[in-house]
C-alpha cells in the first residue's frame, strides 16, 4: 500500500471542505465527490428525470455543471483559492436517463496564477460523453487552514 503524501492529504482535506459546503453539487445536482488529489478530481452523477431536457436526454447544462464542479475541485486541490477564468465543452454523445456519469479532471499545466485543466465525462459503459477544458486563475486565500 502506498502511503499518502502531505500534498495528497491536503488535497483530500480541500475536497472534503469544499464538498461539505457545495449545496449546488450535492443537493441540487445529486453529484458525489469520489476523490480530490493534487491537480485531479473525480465526481459522479446519476441522470434522473430532473436532468432531462425536451428531447428526453440529459440537458447539456447539467453535463457542463458536472465538469465545471470537477474542475473546481481539481484546480483548488493545491489549497490556493482558484476560480474559473474560462471554460469550453464539446458534447460528443447524449447521456440517457439512469446513466451514471463519471467526470475525471486532470491538471494539464499550472504556471504562476493560471492553470489549464481537462475534464472527461464518461457514462457507465466508458463511452465519452463530453470533453471540457477549463482555465483557472488563483486569487488570494486558502480553502482550508494549512
Amino acid at each position: 500500500m502506498v502511503a499518502l503524501t502531505d500534498e495528497d492529504l491536503l488535497a483530500q482535506r480541500v475536497g472534503e471542505a469544499m464538498f461539505s459546503a457545495d449545496v449546488a453539487s450535492q443537493q441540487t445536482m445529486g453529484m458525489e465527490l469520489v476523490f480530490c488529489k493534487p491537480g485531479q478530481a473525480r465526481m459522479t452523477l446519476q441522470v434522473t428525470l430532473a436532468h432531462l431536457n425536451g428531447h428526453q436526454i440529459c440537458h447539456g447544462g447539467f453535463i457542463f455543471t458536472l465538469a465545471d464542479s470537477t474542475f473546481a475541485f481539481a484546480c483548488n486541490s493545491h489549497n490556493k483559492v482558484a476560480l474559473a477564468a474560462s471554460a469550453s465543452i464539446d458534447f460528443l454523445k447524449p447521456a440517457q436517463l439512469h446513466d451514471v456519469l463519471t467526470c475525471d479532471g486532470q491538471e494539464i499545466v499550472l504556471n504562476g496564477r493560471h492553470g489549464v485543466y481537462d475534464m472527461t465525462v464518461r457514462n457507465q459503459h466508458n463511452e465519452v460523453i463530453a470533453l471540457f477544458r477549463g482555465k483557472s486563475a488563483h486569487i488570494q486565500g486558502m480553502v482550508v487552514p494549512p
